[in-house]
């Protein structure tokens, strides 16, 4: 399992190193794979708080661009250099809010992989695509545009988090998940070998009251917990449900 926290556009600097101190002191023995990621310009500060424990850490996005003029970029090596082990790419609020396409999503994943760093890649349809049945066929194109055609070593991990159910309470049911996932696990071995095996997270309102059903599904190898990961309570008590047998 592999359980990641996303705390996006949130707090300042001291609750930042607060909630992550409160991780570090409440992780139990023998947790899953953890990771948070913070603003960037909380980076450091967490970083200095997460050193020595199992937890890392990493950036929410970063520039396909090696350097240069981009102003309010921020360069993968750049999250490699404070510390970050891992970054989000192609998060749907990315998509929407920016207008990121896959072909600049893929650059972002080779550019996070050429700086060594770890890629939680997200895909996720719309209400509109779903309710028009379009949603494994909005996923696959994701897929298809947003990997590397030769992929080029590194570790990605793939994140379904259904757009409509993004910090809206909504849940996709236990059906839908386990088909989508098991879409994504049957395309990955047919057309990225080298990731037939990688954990696919789901994301999409996960709390601690409906974890457990949702990591017992076949292919659900954690979660990408967007709103609940900013209280260490919630996001703790999903820890502990990916820990159960």
């Amino acid at each position: 399992m592999f359980i990641a926290g996303n705390w996006k556009m949130n707090g300042t600097v001291a609750e930042a190193t607060a909630l992550a101190r409160a991780l570090v002191d409440g992780l139990p023995a023998n947790a899953p794979t953890t990771a948070v990621f913070p603003p960037a310009v909380h980076l450091a500060a967490v970083g200095e708080v997460l050193k020595g424990s199992p937890i890392f850490m990493g950036g929410q996005d970063c520039s396909g661009a090696e350097k240069g003029a981009h102003t309010g970029d921020i360069s993968a090596a750049m999250l490699a250099d404070i510390g970050a082990r891992g970054v989000i790419i192609g998060h749907s609020e990315r998509r929407t809010d920016h207008g990121e396409t896959d072909a600049e999503i893929q650059q972002k994943v080779e550019a996070g992989l050429g700086a060594g760093l770890g890629v939680v890649l997200c895909v996720g349809e719309t209400l509109a695509e779903r309710e028009s049945g379009a949603a494994q066929s909005v996923v696959r194109e994701q897929l298809e545009g947003s990997l590397p055609k030769v992929f080029p070593g590194g570790s990605v991990v793939i994140a379904y988090e259904p757009v409509w159910a993004i910090g809206t309470g909504k849940v996709a049911t236990v059906e839908d998940i386990a088909s989508m996932h098991g879409m994504i696990r049957a395309w990955l071995g047919e057309n990225q070998p080298e990731l037939a095996q990688t954990f696919i997270l789901y994301g999409g309102s996960v709390k601690p009251s409906n974890a457990a059903e949702i990591f017992a599904l076949d292919e659900v190898g954690g979660a990408l917990v967007g709103g609940a990961s900013l209280k260490s309570d919630d996001f703790l008590g999903i820890i502990a449900a990916a820990m159960k047998p």
